[in-house]
């Protein structure tokens, strides 16, 4: 599926293809909820990276999260880059060197219309705000930290990958 998506200022626009279109996975992690999620999490998406166009790109930015490990307080920069536009601030994607054909837009940046996933799956909820309270539906999954599958393998296991173009 083509996925068109923008930052509210319109500075940065960007299109890519995606077999997995379902905004279904939600993040409580502080760098989700803090860089994009204002209702305690974010939504990304799946796409390939390869297929990524930018229009505006000299309006981007990138934000690495500090990283600290809560057992040894060792801090490291993660190698996650999360694309944001610098006039608005609208987070629009993340891409990752470790897994570099993918890229994750962010469900809130895609201007196309998104299929509605039949159930959610909740990850991070160990790391949620105090005053978040899940929006939990029937068959939703939960996880303390991250889930069982892959966002390709949950679109896989119900049948809803989604063809190019």
């Amino acid at each position: 599926m083509k996925l068109e998506g923008s930052c509210h200022c319109q500075a940065v626009r960007f299109s890519l293809e995606s077999a997995e279109p379902y905004p279904f996975m939600r993040c409580y992690c502080s760098i989700c909820r803090k860089t994009a999620g204002a209702g305690g999490y974010a939504i990304n998406l799946g796409g390939d990276h390869r297929t990524l166009t930018v229009e505006g790109r000299e309006n981007l930015s990138i934000y690495q999260a500090r990283m600290v490990d809560a057992e040894t307080g060792a801090v490291r920069i993660s190698d996650g880059q999360r694309h944001f536009c610098k006039l608005c601030g609208s987070a629009l994607w993340l891409w990752d060197p470790n897994w570099p054909d993918l890229v994750h837009p962010h469900a809130s940046a895609i201007d196309s219309e998104l299929p509605i996933p039949p159930e959610s799956t909740h990850l991070m909820l160990a790391s949620k705000a105090s005053w978040v309270e899940p929006q939990l539906g029937p068959g939703d999954r939960c996880f303390d930290e991250y889930p069982d599958e892959s966002l390709a393998q949950w679109h896989q296991r119900l049948g809803l990958q989604s063809k190019p173009g």
